[in-house]
């Protein structure tokens, strides 16, 4: 079973993609602030990474220069799940190996399900 982290602040949001990548056959787990995101992913060890960039605690940006760090997270593909259009996304995340940006409002949940089988050749 294809295994996914979502690391996402919004609790709304964070249950809404559980559920639809449960749904879809994925194994799920989530966090909810880049720390506990960090320690999620050397647990879990996950085939793919949705995550949030603007979050409390640490922000999603800081928590992927750490898991990229580390051998378990360094090949690890990341989809960045924002508000932030790319532009505006801090520059580091293009240098550490992010697949691509999902603007959430731009794109329904079976779309970002879709766009994460693509980057997984599952498609």
């Amino acid at each position: 079973m294809t295994k996914i982290a979502i690391i996402e602040d919004d609790p709304v949001i964070r249950q809404m993609y559980l559920m639809k990548f449960e749904s879809d056959g994925f194994e799920v787990s989530v966090a909810e602030n880049g720390r506990d995101g960090i320690a999620l992913v050397e647990r879990f060890a996950p085939d793919v990474i949705l995550l949030d960039i603007s979050m409390p605690v640490m922000s999603g940006d800081e928590a992927l220069a750490e898991i990229r760090k580390h051998d378990w997270g360094a090949k690890i593909p990341v989809l960045i799940l924002t508000n932030l259009g790319q532009e505006e996304a801090p520059k580091s995340l293009r240098e550490l190996g992010v697949e691509s940006f999902i603007v959430k409002a731009e794109l329904t949940p079976r779309q970002v399900v879709d766009r994460v089988k693509k980057t997984l050749n599952l498609a």
